[in-house]
């Protein structure tokens, strides 16, 4: 079986380190932002080339602590992908803000941009733009437009770690930005975790408050914030796993290099990669009218695959009020994609024996 991700062998790498970390951390009796917290900020502010990063509990708290800062509510309106994982339009739905749904760009999935002008409104606040499966979005027209405008532009940076547009990684191309350590992600804990990422001192501040249910100073509550923080051992694995990510991510851009020279089937489309170094492949998503019938193909190979995503976000239980809306590109994207096995940690057989058998499907 070729698993679609196997986190047990890409942490094994990390193993006597993590140990050592863990006893450290044990030893220290210092469980909540202690030093491993305030060194993986750090660390991970100067690799993003943020001036502050502040580490939270999940990618989805990020965002939403991105938000809040910002103090957007109620009648306000976020700019945000159609084609996105739940989680970004969560953010804008918990903070009682209105997501306005923009059409993807085919050819990269990510956000169209020519297509967001036409949905501003007098209550429109922020673009959110979401690097989707690790690929940057064309960022120049959203400045253009986020300037024009004289909106805010927050960052979904869950799948892109160390993605770079122009010279910048992503978490600096906006006004804030923020991530996902989830333990699949190219950068991921052995837990849950995130950050949020950004230059403005004030929001910086803030989002550390907000984080700490709205408190600088204990038992003194400036907001109503969250519970929301990164543990000192999560801090600890992720600052190991940050020193190795260049790395991954390069094996990564190599098996998708693989796949996309030697995949050679009619009925498969291949995604677009437009710059090397603007793409990490967090996933490998390839679309086929006959998906359901590919996953089956391939997973009678002992190949795993996944869908990312099978149901868009206005067509979810939980936005029934959005259940109504047309997006014909998003909902053909979902209908179709098949997300294939990519990790830094796949051999170069495991690769090979994908595309073979992706190449011998008789759809």
């Amino acid at each position: 079986m070729i698993p679609f991700l196997d986190l047990k062998k890409i942490n094994h790498r990390f193993e006597a380190e993590f140990q050592k970390a863990f006893k450290e951390v044990l030893s220290s009796g210092w469980y909540i932002k202690g030093k491993q917290h305030n060194a993986f900020e750090k660390e991970f502010a100067d690799y993003c080339g943020s001036k502050y990063a502040i580490g939270c509990a999940n990618g989805l708290d990020a965002l939403n602590l991105a938000i809040k800062a910002f103090g957007f509510g109620v009648g306000d309106e976020i700019i945000v992908p159609a084609n996105t994982y739940i989680a970004s339009i969560l953010a804008i739905t918990d903070n009682g803000c209105t997501p306005v749904l923009v059409e993807p760009n085919l050819q990269t999935y990510n956000i169209d941009v020519e297509r967001i002008e036409s949905a501003i409104t007098s209550h429109t606040k922020a673009i959110m733009v979401v690097h989707l499966y690790g690929q940057v979005v064309a960022m120049e027209r959203v400045w253009e437009i986020a300037k024009k405008y004289h909106l805010k532009i927050i960052e979904d940076c869950a799948q892109a770690h160390g993605a770079m547009y122009q010279g910048k990684r992503v978490g600096t191309l906006g006004d804030i930005s923020g991530f996902s350590f989830y333990p699949g992600k190219n950068l991921g804990a052995l837990g849950d975790g995130g950050a949020v990422c950004t230059n403005i001192l004030d929001i910086a501040e803030k989002i550390k408050a907000l984080g700490n249910y709205g408190s600088h100073i204990k038992y003194e509550n400036l907001y109503a914030g969250l519970n929301s923080r990164l543990d000192e051992l999560q801090a600890a694995f992720l600052n190991i796993k940050l020193k190795r990510l260049d790395a991954d991510n390069n094996r990564r851009r190599e098996v998708a290099k693989y796949y996309r020279q030697n995949i050679n089937h009619c009925d498969i489309i291949l995604p677009q990669c437009e710059d090397e170094e603007g793409h990490v492949w967090h996933l490998f998503v390839v679309r086929c009218g006959s998906r359901d019938r590919l996953q089956e193909y391939l997973r009678g190979r002992g190949i795993e695959t996944l869908i990312h995503y099978p149901i868009p976000p206005h067509k979810q239980q939980a936005y029934k009020q959005y259940n109504h809306l047309s997006f014909p590109l998003t909902e053909q994207i979902h209908n179709e994609v098949l997300s294939l096995p990519i990790s830094p940690v796949m051999n170069d057989e495991e690769v090979k024996v994908v595309v073979e058998a992706i190449n011998g499907f008789r759809g």
